[in-house]
């Protein structure tokens, strides 16, 4: 999956590369690191990223050379007269490659028609056979870790002949610092540990019991020396995180108070880590740089969703369940009915990864 990715414009053959990414806010977070790389790396190629309009802002600090282009899916860009409209305009602004990080139908039927047009195209693999493999019910080979979504991104842009050297850390740099805190968080105190904690997932084979993870804020906030940030969206997510802040000290809930990615990137950025499920705001911590102690269930980091730049050391799972993993997105029903991968996890070694880290960081 691993190839080699120098660029050479001849190869490349274009100066104007459209990069498609329509998905959801945690797909879209994990290509960040690698569009920012390529473009960095190639300042003067025109790249305009086009994706979902609900989380466009999350490219904070994009590079001189990146555009971000919403896309409103359900108005002006709806349906294949949409798509169509979308492809004239592209067109119009010179676009002559296209680097498809998607490869749904939607992105398969304009990359056909940049290609009718002339123009390069690269498309993602899903590596879905391998997949099928990694989550069947009777494994018949050991769990071998597959390419990691940011492999198959980069092999992308290196069929087109872009370099993506590697280099990405934080959106934040020295040119572009945290945004302030708002004005109801008070600024760090000497000796004191900022920790994150995100118990929703959008699937319940990832998300652990949340009666357990009420406890390790409990068991946080007992310490004396760390204030507990709950994050999540709003409705009931927001009400439970509003009850837990409400029973412990130093414990604040930033759930559902729509506070926009460059403020909560900025928060995250602040933290000593984030426990989090494999969901979203462990790729949100990510790009923040922040350590992340992830929580697997039925899902496996082998399938290549691990956030970008975190530790192997930091994941707490069953690694020895033979059932594990059974869906690569979390979205199918447990078999056995009682998802176990979960329930059966120890509190302790989740807390205990998180005194660890608390451990090498002197606040």
């Amino acid at each position: 999956m691993k190839e080699k990715s120098t660029f050479n414009p001849k190869r490349a053959g274009g100066r104007h590369v459209a990069v498609f990414r329509f998905s959801a806010l945690g797909d879209v977070a994990m290509t960040v690191p690698v569009v920012y790389e390529v473009c960095r790396a190639c300042p003067d190629v025109r790249f305009t990223l086009y994706t979902k309009a609900a989380v466009a802002s999350l490219f904070l600090y994009p590079p001189a050379n990146l555009t971000i282009f919403p896309v409103d899916t359900r108005g002006r860009y709806r349906g294949l007269r949409g798509l169509w409209r979308l492809f004239r305009e592209a067109r119009q602004q010179g676009v002559d490659t296209v680097a498809d990080l998607h490869n749904v139908l939607r992105t398969r039927i304009l990359g056909l028609l940049f290609s009718l047009a002339g123009a390069r195209r690269a498309v993602l693999d899903k590596g879905r056979a391998a997949k099928r493999r990694l989550t069947a019910r009777e494994k018949s080979l050991p769990l071998q870790p597959l390419p990691t979504s940011f492999d198959r991104y980069r092999a992308v842009f290196a069929r087109l002949g872009f370099e993506t050297p590697g280099t990405f850390t934080s959106v934040f740099d020295a040119d572009h610092e945290p945004l302030p805190l708002p004005a109801d968080i008070e600024p760090r105190r000497e000796g004191e540990y900022w920790v994150g904690v995100a118990p929703f997932a959008k699937h319940e084979g990832k998300i652990y019991p949340l009666d357990r993870t009420r406890e390790l804020v409990a068991r946080l906030s007992q310490r004396g020396d760390c204030r507990i940030f709950l994050m999540g969206g709003g409705g009931e997510e927001a009400a439970r995180l509003g009850e837990w802040a409400a029973a412990y000290p130093s414990t604040v809930s930033l759930a559902g108070r729509r506070l926009g990615f460059a403020v909560e990137l900025s928060i995250m950025s602040r933290l000593s880590l984030v426990v989090s499920m494999d969901s979203a705001n462990m790729h949100l911590a990510s790009l923040a740089g922040t350590p992340v102690v992830s929580v697997w269930g039925q899902t496996h980091p082998y399938a290549g969703f691990l956030g970008w730049g975190q530790s192997a050391e930091n994941i707490v799972q069953l690694a020895d369940m033979p059932c594990r993993p059974c869906s690569i997105f979390g979205n199918k029903p447990c078999y056995r009915g009682d998802y176990a991968c979960m329930r059966e996890l120890p509190l302790d070694l989740i807390y205990r990864r998180v005194e660890e880290i608390l451990q090498q960081e002197k606040p």
